[in-house]
């Protein structure tokens, strides 16, 4: 086999691993908001005691999800150098507009959400909650947006000949809002939300048949 051949397998190794961890992540997010405002809204204790418990699971995969997502940008960069070159400013306006509204909000609260249990208000530990799941929805949000211009590129256009030749974005939104930007990212929030559930449903069961 040849590098290419090579290259190709890898990155798909790789894509296919970091992506089992980001839609349970997503999926368990969106499920510890409703279960932690049932929390909030009854103080039935049962509530609570299943928010420390799939918090512990989101943790888990979250710490998975970056692993995993750090060897996707060594990936880029060692595997598909040139494209990354070509298509580096536009992946960047997305990339960073991810790292701006979206890690930086998960990375800031998860910290409160996982040790601040009985620490601050509940309130307090709602918003933090409240927080990290939408920053795990808003990274999807802008993975989807530059997976989607890959497939239908718009709002760009190519400078440079050659080696040298790049594409700059020429319009910002039209870039976010490609032509399958909407319909990708609908497919993947509802596959993100049925992986968690399924995750949650899953693990519940084998612990009622355990008797646990």
């Amino acid at each position: 086999m040849d590098v290419l051949t090579l290259s190709r397998i890898q990155f798909g190794l790789n894509s296919t691993f970091h992506y089992i961890y980001p839609p349970m992540s997503i999926g368990i997010g969106l499920m510890l908001v409703i279960i932690e405002g049932f929390y909030i809204k009854t103080k039935k204790p049962i509530y609570k005691q299943m928010a420390k418990f799939w918090t512990k699971i989101f943790a888990l995969t979250f710490a998975l999800g970056v692993a995993t997502g750090l060897v996707q940008l060594f990936a880029f960069g060692n595997n598909w150098a040139r494209y990354s070159r070509f298509v580096g400013d536009v992946f960047g306006s997305a990339l960073g507009a991810e790292g701006i509204f979206a890690f930086f909000l998960e990375a800031g609260f998860v910290g409160l959400m996982l040790f601040g249990w009985d620490r601050v208000k509940p309130k307090m530990h709602y918003f933090s909650t409240i927080c990290v799941a939408a920053g795990a929805h808003f990274s999807a949000v802008w993975i989807v947006i530059a997976n989607s211009w890959m497939q239908t590129p718009t709002g760009y256009k190519i400078v440079g000949q050659g080696l040298k030749a790049r594409a700059v974005v020429t319009d910002f939104w039209a870039m976010v809002f490609n032509p399958s930007a909407m319909d990708r990212l609908a497919h993947v929030l509802i596959g993100c939300w049925l992986t968690g559930t399924f995750l949650i449903v899953s693990v519940s069961a084998y612990y009622i048949i355990k008797k646990r």
